[in-house]
């Protein structure tokens, strides 16, 4: 038997492996790069949403106190319990008059 011919195989094969595993690792870094590129532009337009969001904080306290002011006029035309049951009483004496 031969031991050199079988010693050539395995060192082809190794040659093999290590061309195959090189492409593969090229392939995994191409992906990566990938990746953060696209990472850094999701960044970029999480951050472009932000400020868009951030120009509104003024109009949203605008229509926060807006809203808060209607909210007390309400309160205040709303009558309480005691008027309610004041008026249901003249009521019920205007018909008991007529």
């Amino acid at each position: 038997m031969d031991t050199r011919n079988s010693g050539t195989g395995t060192a082809s094969s190794r040659a093999y492996f290590e061309q195959q595993r090189e492409a593969l690792i090229g392939d995994i870094a191409g992906s990566f790069e990938q990746v953060l590129a696209n990472i850094n532009k999701l960044n970029r337009s999480l951050e472009a949403i932000i400020a868009v969001g951030n120009e509104f904080s003024s109009v949203e306290a605008l229509w926060s106190q807006f809203e808060n002011v209607m909210a007390k006029d309400e309160e205040s035309n709303k009558p309480t319990d005691q008027q309610q049951v004041a008026v249901k009483q003249e009521d019920e004496d205007e018909t008991m008059q007529e």
